[in-house]
């Protein structure tokens, strides 16, 4: 229900900015940009989910948008896109938007991408700790600065008292090339992932969770941010609105049809309908639009010597409607930017 409100309450702003008639939830088809196009830049995993059903149930088209769907195997992949203007919108980890943002790109965040498990997966049984990792065992994740990336120098920071101490343990590799590389046991010992890679890996008796997102951050987070380069906001207000929706609509349509959303996503991932239900319905999967963890991740990132700046108020790095969403009044933070799980 919280999370419904959520929606409701995004979509109200939205359609009271452009000043369009509420009709429960569309755009009229008079006032909707006709078959306006939007690349959209996605990446493996049920975090993507959202993106899956509004392929599949045609949302963005219901919005007079026209989608032409990427996928790229990292943070930092999207990131290129969207500098290159391959792509106009993208979901990325919060980190590989930070460092883009501290250098410049120009965008902002548009919507919050849901809060999910993540965690680092390892098939050797004698590491309990990432002080039991030898100097030779490798440790994949997507990328150089991801979430996982991050995560890892926020947990070497409290364990060992360096962020950078796992720098050159790090292999960068596609999730799924990960999970068969850890299962097969080829090359890595240990896998920081996501879900499905993550409840894929842990069923196998002889893998285990060396630690979790929430025992990193300290909180949980917004796993992932979608983003917005300024030329597709400033360019198409319409458009950029009606994109904010559709990816409202196609999260709100998983957390009430759960079991229909199983039989849409379980082909797409190579699962069975059980384990996509289970996935789906897994303490801590939680589809939602609210940013968590925008201004935690960038104090640790600006310490720790990942970017340079850190955001004054979440208008720096957030588009308007999200700001009107969770607020961003200085020095008197509301009870959402409360959540904001800063250190």
């Amino acid at each position: 229900m919280r999370r419904l409100l959520g929606v409701i309450v995004c979509v109200a702003l939205l359609v009271g900015w452009l000043g369009l008639p509420g009709d429960g939830g569309s755009i009229s088809a008079a006032r909707a940009p006709q078959a306006q196009e939007i690349r959209i830049a996605g990446q493996f995993g049920l975090v993507y989910a959202p993106l899956v059903v509004a392929q599949k149930h045609k949302i963005f088209e219901k919005y007079g948008l026209k989608p032409i769907w990427k996928e790229y195997g990292s943070g930092a992949a999207v990131r290129e896109a969207l500098v290159s203007g391959e792509v106009d919108v993208g979901f990325m980890g919060i980190p590989p938007f930070l460092i883009g943002w501290d250098k410049g790109c120009p965008w902002k965040a548009a919507v919050g991408f849901c809060v999910v498990p993540v965690g680092l997966v390892t098939n050797n049984p004698a590491i309990k700790s990432l002080k039991d990792f030898k100097p030779d065992d490798r440790i994949a994740l997507p990328s150089p600065g991801s979430v996982q990336h991050i995560l890892l120098a926020m947990q070497a920071e409290r364990e060992l008292g360096s962020a950078t101490a796992f720098e050159k343990h790090i292999v960068a590799m596609p999730h799924p090339d990960a999970a068969a590389a850890l299962i097969s046991r080829k090359g890595i010992v240990a896998h920081f992932t996501t879900p499905p890679y993550i409840f894929e890996e842990l069923s196998h008796p002889d893998m285990h969770l060396v630690v979790d997102d929430v025992t990193c951050f300290g909180q949980p987070f917004s796993f992932n941010v979608g983003v917005a380069t300024t030329r597709f906001h400033d360019g198409n207000p319409v458009a950029y609105a009606c994109f904010v929706m559709a990816i409202s609509e196609a999260m709100a349509w998983i957390n009430i049809n759960k079991k229909e959303a199983a039989v849409l996503l379980a082909p797409e991932f190579g699962l069975t309908l059980e384990k996509t239900y289970r996935y789906l319905t897994w303490p801590g999967m939680d589809y939602t639009t609210a940013p968590y963890g925008l201004m935690g991740f960038a104090d640790f990132m600006q310490k720790a010597g990942y970017i340079k700046s850190v955001p004054r108020s979440l208008s720096d790095i957030a588009w308007e409607n999200l700001v009107a969403f969770v607020g961003d009044r200085a020095g008197e933070p509301s009870p959402i930017q409360q959540l904001q799980f800063r250190h």
